[in-house]
């Protein structure tokens, strides 16, 4: 597989991989990646690449930024072949890069902007809701967490992972992993916004 076949198929949207390369699973398209199939890495993007936009558009806030950090993510991964070995689940693997391209975007768009937008946006921004409960509050309230709690937090509850591939993929200690979801979770419970989430 040519790096340039790869590369086109990120820019212009490939047709949808066979159902038979889809039923393979991360491993097998790797290896089939590896022995030179492009139409497997197309597979993988295809699988993969939603999640990568959901998670750069977190750290980025912005549509256009998690789309050039999904470009640049499956770029990074192209670069691996041949001879990548997959050692943990792959959104483990690619959790970093995610994250580390999306704070460079993030960095990179702050520079742009002037105090004056600053301003604007902060003048622009809604009140909370009055009522208890809404998916809002939770919003408000998972905004108000440190990046390195709610990172934590989403991670095992929105995307799945396990305890163990949270701690590799952010690269902490499983107990750091433990006690920022610890201290997440129970600011959620003690918060009158959302405290009604953990009834029942």
């Amino acid at each position: 597989m040519t790096r340039t076949m790869a590369q086109s198929s990120l820019v212009e949207t490939p047709v949808p991989p066979s159902s038979k390369l889809d039923r393979l699973s991360d491993l097998d398209l790797i290896a089939a990646i590896n022995g030179g199939d492009a139409t497997a890495f197309d597979v993988l993007y295809f699988r993969y690449r939603d999640w990568v936009v959901a998670q750069a558009h977190r750290f980025t806030g912005d549509s256009d930024s998690a789309l050039d950090v999904m470009q640049e993510t499956f770029l990074y991964v192209l670069r691996k072949f041949p001879g990548f070995r997959l050692t943990a689940n792959f959104k483990t693997f690619l959790y970093p890069a995610v994250r580390n391209l999306s704070l460079g975007a993030r960095r990179k768009s702050a520079r742009y902007q002037t105090d004056a937008t600053g301003q604007q946006n902060l003048e622009n921004t809604p009140a909370p809701s009055e009522a208890a409960g809404t998916a809002s509050d939770l919003k408000s309230v998972l905004d108000g967490l440190s990046e390195e709690h709610r990172e934590v937090l989403l991670l095992r509850f929105v995307d799945g992972l396990s305890l163990a591939e949270v701690s590799k993929a952010m690269n902490i200690p499983l107990g750091t992993v433990k006690s920022r979801l610890h201290y997440a979770l129970d600011l959620l419970r003690k918060d009158p916004r959302t405290k009604a989430f953990f009834l029942g």
